[in-house]
């Protein structure tokens, strides 16, 4: 009578989704400045003043008919045009408003790019830690999800594993950098070994294997010794997944972009090939009034000190308390070791403290623990105190 897959997606949310959902019927019993949710990844700096104007500006300044009218399928022309432009000029990789299709925000560009290359037998290669719905899209897009590790220390892609496993099925590797759990940044060297690996792996088995690059994180670097390379650069066979969920806190409003590398070998197939994707999950025309504000303001971010203090506080604290914690270049979440083997454990022990935050099972990690800081500085000052307790009771 219905497809059960899609009952077993529908009816039981993800363990952040689950946690989000406690969070706020825990606060109506106890009073939300009470309860340390820490869960999900919603930005709590305001968006650039800049969003604001541009949307009255463009309300004020466009007739009604043409702003909320339709736009071409994969966007606004103009509006391609000059995100591809900005992206050319910081990035050095070089495309245009022909190589962009305009998106309701990052999961609709990884799924309508994964469908847009998925032959039968396909396999998608992801490292672990990753984003959890990654296994959604990639199985809703009929392929195989492959998972390898990644070094515990620095939660950078193990390499060698990554030799052993391409195979004649790999259909790509989708990456995450900034890293949602982990923050860690793909810095230059790791890129360029990547794209190394692929292409010649490429060679050896005689079929393309594409570079699928997640980037909604991509201005959320803290450090100015931190630099957010285009894999374009690196590699021609590439495509760019992005939203502007994260730069300028519009999660809500679900815009974002893909991002074909013109330089693959028959690029204007695999753009149409997004298109007819686009087309047949029915992700055309994404909101007109967002595209047109993510044109004004492409390139600025919120107020990033608010989650580097953010960061520095829970890091700084945290390791002091004796947790085992990744350092993250980037997002705004900390990966941390849990004190015992068994993260949901964990997790459930620190509900007692009302902390609440997600285990790494869900992204492929058992043992570690994702923590949210998009949060008020406020909410981390007062639950210090809590993680504290938190470690004395495992004896840290």
């Amino acid at each position: 009578m219905i497809n059960d897959k899609m009952y077993a997606l529908g009816s039981k949310r993800s363990s952040i989704r689950e946690i989000f959902e406690y969070a706020k019927a825990r606060a109506q019993e106890i009073g939300v400045e009470n309860v340390f949710d820490f869960s999900i990844g919603n930005p709590s700096v305001p968006a650039p003043d800049q969003v604001n104007e541009s949307i009255e500006k463009i309300v004020r300044e466009t007739p009604s008919v043409a702003l909320h009218g339709y736009t071409s399928a994969q966007g606004d022309k103009s509006v391609r045009d000059t995100i591809a432009a900005n992206y050319s000029r910081r990035f050095g990789a070089a495309i245009s408003g022909d190589d962009l299709y305009m998106t309701c925000g990052a999961a609709a560009s990884l799924t309508i790019t994964l469908h847009a290359l998925h032959e039968n037998g396909d396999e998608i290669i992801v490292f672990a830690p990753y984003f959890a719905e990654y296994k959604v899209f990639i199985e809703g897009a009929g392929a195989k999800l492959v998972v390898l590790p990644s070094d515990e220390k620095t939660m950078l892609p193990d390499f060698a594993a990554l030799e052993k496993a391409v195979n004649v099925r790999t259909k790509g590797v989708l990456i995450n950098s900034p890293n949602n759990p982990s923050g860690v940044v793909y810095d230059e060297k790791t890129m360029e070994t990547l794209c190394g690996i692929l292409a010649a792996k490429s060679k050896e088995f005689g079929k393309r294997i594409f570079l699928i690059s997640d980037e909604p994180y991509r201005e959320l670097v803290y450090d100015t010794k931190t630099v957010v390379v285009s894999p374009m650069r690196y590699f021609d066979d590439c495509i760019v997944c992005y939203s502007y969920s994260k730069s300028l806190s519009l999660p809500g409003e679900r815009i974002g972009y893909i991002a074909v590398n013109p330089r693959m070998e028959n690029a204007k197939e695999v753009y149409a090939a997004v298109c007819g994707a686009g087309r047949s999950l029915g992700f055309v025309c994404a909101p007109a009034l967002f595209q047109r504000v993510a044109a004004a303001c492409d390139g600025l971010t919120a107020d990033l000190s608010v989650y580097k203090r953010n960061r520095d506080l829970l890091y700084n604290a945290l390791t002091e308390y004796g947790f085992t914690c990744i350092y993250p270049d980037g997002a705004f979440y900390l990966f941390v070791k849990a004190a015992e083997k068994d993260a949901k454990a964990f997790c459930a022990k620190a509900k007692k403290y009302e902390l609440l935050f997600v285990a790494g099972d869900d992204f492929g990690y058992p043992g570690w623990v994702r923590i949210a800081y998009c949060v008020r500085t406020e909410q981390i000052e007062r639950a210090l105190p809590l993680f504290q307790k938190l470690a004395q009771e495992y004896g840290l």
